[in-house]
């Protein structure tokens, strides 16, 4: 295709925008080539300021704007001077008739929607900076990319400039693929007012009859691109949610190298597996997405002590997460460690001072706690969407366990079996957790089966701490039932004293009726906390 001869030059372009940055480039062109130009409001104004001569949008429309700003351009002297298709003989003449004149580019960005929600503004603030004007111009520029050029991003003015100032214009797939762009900007701007909507506007009881909302849209905007993703054969980029700014994925970088995708992974995976214990001091370190250790304690510094001591081989290279200001006590004690990241949702400056003088290590301040969200997978051809796990279930309050084995146990045991309770989430299936003194000692994560899971949680427990028995008198969780007696009977051999599971297995009565024989305490939840 000769695309030369789809090439259209722009002699007059409708320009309308909240953010003026960038608008010096296209003030020169259109002074240099005397562009015809439209535009509205504040944007006029300030095109004026720049020397262009500007024809206000209500002497096309013979209309003056209204209702506060929200009504000026919704007219068909706007609409159809962007909609005809200047290819099309009978459009042009309808133009003609009707004494409407073509433009050749549109110009618009948007209110700024998300920053007002990030602002923390009110909702009458949130609802006008919803804006249908723009994006009602940007769409029908971009369904006209046979004769118009939609420029909505302002790292492209320079482009337009250029092409204004030496005549040549666009061809016809430049204007598509600049349409493409666009259409892309209104369905993410749509999308985030979607996703805010869904949040505060929800389906009231008045409304019990009516439909439920059958699709799922959400966007993202890209941040930055990853050097690359889980292998170095694969390409990777960061987006993060426009509506949020405090969260992990606009984590302030302190220290140390750009973040790999395998380090966003596991730094996020021990971040969330911190404040599963919003109520204590907790640390946790990572590696490959599972917990290598995780602990609770009086001070930071101990409960990363803890933590790292469960397994100090895998924490070579591994991510370190806690949950409040990370002291100078336990940056001494991360130095000698090689660690990947450490996050934290501050530093104290001696701390960070120190931990910086690791020039490898990447440091991520992150002021806010994760919020329960939707989690989304991606599957061929489709997404499966949940509701984070969150110990919402009445099952994860140790109050409401049942007890099926042994002795009630006492208030030592039953902080312990409530640590490993909530530490065991953190684990991939199956899952086993072995704890002792609020802290991890032993875990088994990621197996077919739950006999291999508790082989290998007792075997961790007891052959990486110099000789130490950790299973004896050490109490245990499973994220799911145990399907027979086998896996738990590995646990009560090693010395375990006490076990909690969700329970619900046909064998249910076998397994309660070994832990009675082993003399040890095991309670049920009748919830489970499957993580794959």
């Amino acid at each position: 295709m000769n695309t030369s001869s789809t090439a259209r030059p722009v002699r007059r372009v409708l320009v309308s925008v909240f953010h003026k940055e960038g608008l010096e480039t296209l003030a020169q062109a259109f002074v240099e080539s005397g562009t015809e130009v439209v535009s509205t409001g504040s944007t006029a104004a300030f095109l004026k300021n720049l020397g262009v001569n500007v024809t206000p949008a209500e002497d096309v429309t013979g209309f003056p704007e209204c209702l506060e700003g929200r009504v000026k351009t919704l007219h068909p002297h706007i609409h159809a001077g962007i909609l005809a298709d200047m290819t099309n003989p009978d459009h042009a003449a309808q133009l003609d008739k009707l004494e409407i004149k073509p433009f050749d580019a549109v110009v618009v960005n948007l209110y700024p929607f998300a920053d007002t929600v990030r602002s923390g503004a009110s909702e009458a603030d949130i609802i006008e900076k919803i804006d249908i004007g723009g994006p009602s111009m940007v769409r029908g520029a971009a369904k006209n990319a046979a004769t118009v050029a939609v420029i909505t991003d302002p790292q492209d003015y320079a482009l337009l400039a250029e092409r204004i100032t030496n005549g040549s214009g666009f061809t016809l797939p430049e204007r598509r693929y600049l349409a493409a762009k666009a259409f892309a900007h209104t369905s993410a701007y749509d999308a985030t007012i979607i996703e805010w909507a869904s949040k505060h506007w929800t389906k009231p009881e008045t409304l019990d009859k009516a439909g439920e909302i059958t699709t799922y849209t959400r966007t993202w905007d890209k941040e930055s691109v990853l050097r690359y993703g889980e292998n170095s054969h694969q390409s990777a980029s960061l987006y993060v949610d426009p509506l949020t700014a405090a969260d992990f994925a606009h984590a302030e970088q302190l220290g140390g190298k750009a973040m790999s995708y395998n380090n966003y992974v596991d730094a996020d995976a021990a971040w969330r597996s911190v404040w599963d214990f919003p109520e204590d001091i907790a640390v946790a370190v990572v590696k490959h997405n599972n917990p290598c250790g995780l602990a609770i304690g009086e001070t930071v510094a101990e409960a990363h002590r803890k933590a790292h001591a469960c397994d100090p081989m895998s924490a070579y290279g591994g991510v370190i997460a806690a949950n409040t200001t990370v002291t100078l006590e336990m940056a001494q004690n991360v130095k000698p460690i090689f660690t990947e990241v450490i996050v934290a949702p501050d530093f104290e400056p001696d701390a960070l001072e120190l931990l910086q003088t690791k020039k490898n290590l990447r440091i991520l301040k992150v002021p806010a706690r994760p919020a329960a969200h939707a989690q989304i997978r991606q599957i061929d051809g489709g997404l499966l969407v949940q509701d984070m796990d969150v110990f919402q279930s009445e099952g994860d309050n140790p109050e409401n366990w049942t007890l099926v084995a042994g002795e009630a146990a006492d208030d030592t045991t039953l902080k312990d079996l409530a640590f490993a309770w909530r530490a065991v989430r953190s684990v991939k299936s199956n899952a086993i957790l072995i704890a002792h003194d609020g802290a991890t000692v032993g875990i088994g994560m990621g197996q077919v089966n739950r006999v291999d899971s508790s082989h290998l949680a007792v075997d961790r427990a007891n052959t990486l701490a110099d000789g130490q028995n950790r299973t004896q008198g050490a109490v245990a969780a499973s994220d799911a039932f145990f399907p027979f007696a086998d896996g738990m009977k590995i646990l009560t051999d090693a010395g375990v004293k006490a076990i909690v599971h969700p329970g619900g297995s046909i064998r249910d009565e076998e397994v309660f009726a070994a832990a009675e024989e082993a003399g040890i305490t095991m309670y049920v939840t009748g919830t489970r906390h499957f993580f794959h």
